[in-house]
């Protein structure tokens, strides 16, 4: 069987499990600024999040909305579109570094992190 025309990475798991991975990798993400994960999935979370990026930077709110469903906790879709986006803005994409870090003990797995390319800084919510 031929792979021409087959996009994105199986990681051995159904439809729907993948979806919640690459949420589930999405939020963490964004709520913590750098993970670690494997080197397949980080590459993947890279064409998850740059969407995500852009259409948090446009701001508005069907673009909020969509957002909100591409992660995991509404917190985390907040924070991506008020504080990371506007400090994006510089950039058209782009906006993750993939870095190879080590190799797992257990299996071998080549690990890497992902991190966001420009420095965040972090913004002091006000009071009401």
């Amino acid at each position: 069987m031929h792979r021409h025309g087959y996009k994105g990475r199986k990681f051995g798991r159904e439809r729907d499990q993948r979806r919640a991975l690459m949420k589930g990798l999405a939020t963490s993400l964004v709520e913590y600024g750098k993970i670690e994960t494997t080197l397949p999935k980080a590459k993947e979370l890279v064409r998850y999040i740059e969407k995500l990026i852009t259409k948090a930077k446009k701001g508005d709110l069907a673009s909020r909305r969509a957002v909100i469903a591409k992660l995991s906790t509404q917190a985390a879709a907040y924070k991506l579109v008020d504080e990371i986006a506007p400090q994006l803005t510089g950039r058209t994409s782009g906006h993750v570094r993939v870095q190879r870090t080590r190799v797992r003990v257990g299996d071998g797995a080549q690990l890497a992190t992902i991190e966001f390319v420009d420095e965040l800084k972090a913004v002091a919510k006000e009071s009401k």
